[in-house]
Order: C-alpha cells, then sequence, then structure tokens
C-alpha cells in the first residue's frame, strides 16, 4: 500500500516538475523575443542615425539600456529614444 502512495506520489511530482519547466521556458523564450526585437530596434535608430535628423546623439549599448531593451523589448527601446531625444539619456 504505501509503495502505491509512494509511486502516485512521484508521478504526480513529475508532472508539476514538468508543468513548472514549459511555464518557465514559455517566459524564458518571450525574455529573448522581447531583447531581440528590442536591441534591433535600437540598432535601426543607431545605424541609420534617427535620432540625428532631432539633433540628438545616438544611443549608446551599455548594461542599462541593454537590460532595458530585453525586459521591454520594443516599448524599451522607444523610451530610450524618448529619453534620449528629451535631453535624458541613459548612460
Amino acid at each position: 500500500m504505501i509503495t502505491l502512495v509512494s509511486e502516485i506520489l512521484v508521478i504526480v511530482l513529475a508532472i508539476a516538475v514538468a508543468v513548472a519547466i514549459v511555464w518557465l521556458f514559455k517566459r524564458f523564450a518571450m525574455l529573448v523575443l522581447n531583447a531581440v526585437t528590442g536591441l534591433v530596434t535600437l540598432f535601426i535608430v543607431n545605424q541609420f542615425h534617427l535620432l540625428g535628423y532631432f539633433g540628438a546623439a545616438d544611443i549608446g549599448y551599455t548594461t542599462a539600456t541593454i537590460l532595458i531593451c530585453a525586459f521591454g523589448g520594443i516599448p524599451g527601446a522607444l523610451i530610450l529614444v524618448i529619453l534620449s531625444l528629451l535631453g535624458m539619456p541613459i548612460t
């Protein structure tokens, strides 16, 4: 009887661990997707010197800007652009 209960407990625990791994993988994949899209947006803005048309310097690739793009994606990159245009670049 005890082995049956322990086997069922192990199966339930394995299912819970599998669900947690899938959930974490989805979150990690979303973070990677956000980082790529945000950094590509920032790269395009810098490559074509789009901020130069408004008299602002290009945005540098620092740890802070990479983290903002990683967690914010395209909206994070746009926030960096807006802050740079307002004269408050993240360095």
